[in-house]
């Protein structure tokens, strides 16, 4: 295996450096090389995804038609819902000592497969060929919010991971929906930069999108984490600023806040609203990854946040309750970031059973 390379499936089998592989030798797969998240059952039909908690859904889908993103092969990025289902089995069971808690004796989890995303829009990045993408991931979010559990999207670009679970979300609350997004950029520029379209909710304007469309979503009950430095169009932020948006930069958090002041702030998505979406862009983390060009490379910041803080703003969400889950911006190639996302999942879990969910 070359050094700065992901392991092929084989080598991590063969390594058997899990505890998983030596207390259950086999698991279900969703195909070739991708087990199911935690190795919890598959769900392939509208049938077998009633009565479940929370539901996995992979949303593979890099914006750009060129053969790289980042600095790196579209590839590596598209892999990020496979690898973290791999990661994901690195661990026995669903028990975390922290918490004295077996989340799979408290929570019916099903795994429900990857979106049905058209193959072409890897090679065809058109704007119909884009709302054909994000048609496929919204119609498996429904499934999940029509009966009655929580979708968690492992995407990697938007609007597959991102606005595609929060439209869902909105159309079907009657009340108004919060939003605690943790990110190093806002989102919000006012058209998509990929397309130049107004109907695509691309990875620089998906936020500006879903707060124009959807009435019941607004600025004010946005609690914004993570952006820090010289980044931002200065006029974006100020509107968000002057509309309510609590805004908890890197600096604030690490200079005076300190993360319980910030988990209190989390109240501020709750207050006034019927529910509450969550969004992680991993590059909030913002270090480099294990090879040159990986995010994060061309995209890493100072000032990140780190794994426990991510974490445990994670569990804090579980514990107040949430409609969804996405991630997007999955650093390729990087097994912590992949495990840090296992840990996401299932610290916020843990927040939903001490809820009493």
């Amino acid at each position: 295996m070359p050094n700065n390379s992901y392991p092929e499936w084989e080598h991590f089998i063969k390594t058997k450096q899990s505890p998983y592989f030596s207390s259950r030798k086999k698991f279900p797969m969703l195909m070739a090389e991708t087990p199911t998240f935690k190795g919890i059952p598959v769900a392939k039909t509208l049938s077998e995804i009633k009565g479940a908690d929370a539901e996995i859904i992979g949303a593979p889908y890099v914006a750009t038609s060129s053969e790289e993103y980042m600095g790196v092969s579209k590839h590596e990025w598209i892999q990020a819902p496979k690898r973290v289902r791999q990661q994901s089995i690195r661990y026995r069971s669903g028990y975390i000592q922290d918490f004295d808690i077996d989340i799979f004796e408290k929570l019916h989890v099903v795994d429900y497969g990857d979106a049905e995303i058209p193959p072409e829009v890897m090679t065809n990045q058109s704007p119909e060929n884009i709302l054909k993408a994000q048609a496929a991931v919204e119609e498996k979010v429904v499934d999940v919010l029509n009966v009655g559990a929580i979708p968690i999207v492992i995407g990697q670009n938007s609007p597959c991971g991102s606005y595609a679970i929060a439209k869902p979300i909105a159309e079907n609350t009657e009340g108004n929906v919060g939003c605690i997004s943790l990110d190093t950029h806002w989102d919000s520029e006012p058209i998509d930069f990929l397309t130049k379209d107004s109907r695509i909710a691309g990875s620089e304007s998906w936020k500006h999108k879903m707060y124009q469309l959807h009435k019941n979503m607004n600025p004010r009950h946005l609690v914004e984490i993570g952006e820090r430095g010289m980044l931002e169009d200065k006029n974006i932020v100020r509107k968000y600023l002057q509309q309510g948006t609590r805004f908890i930069s890197s600096w604030e958090l690490r200079t005076s806040l300190g993360i319980d002041g910030l988990i209190k702030e989390l109240d501020r998505a709750y207050n006034g609203t019927d529910s509450v979406y969550a969004h992680f862009d991993m590059d909030v983390i913002g270090g480099a990854g294990p090879a040159s060009g990986d995010i994060l490379g061309e995209a890493a910041e100072p000032i990140g946040l780190t794994e426990y803080e991510v974490i445990r703003i994670a569990h804090e969400i579980g514990k107040r309750g949430l409609a969804g889950l996405s991630f997007i911006c999955i650093p390729p190639g990087s097994p912590l970031i992949y495990r840090t996302i296992v840990y996401v999942i299932m610290y916020l879990l843990a927040g939903l059973t001490l809820k009493g969910y």
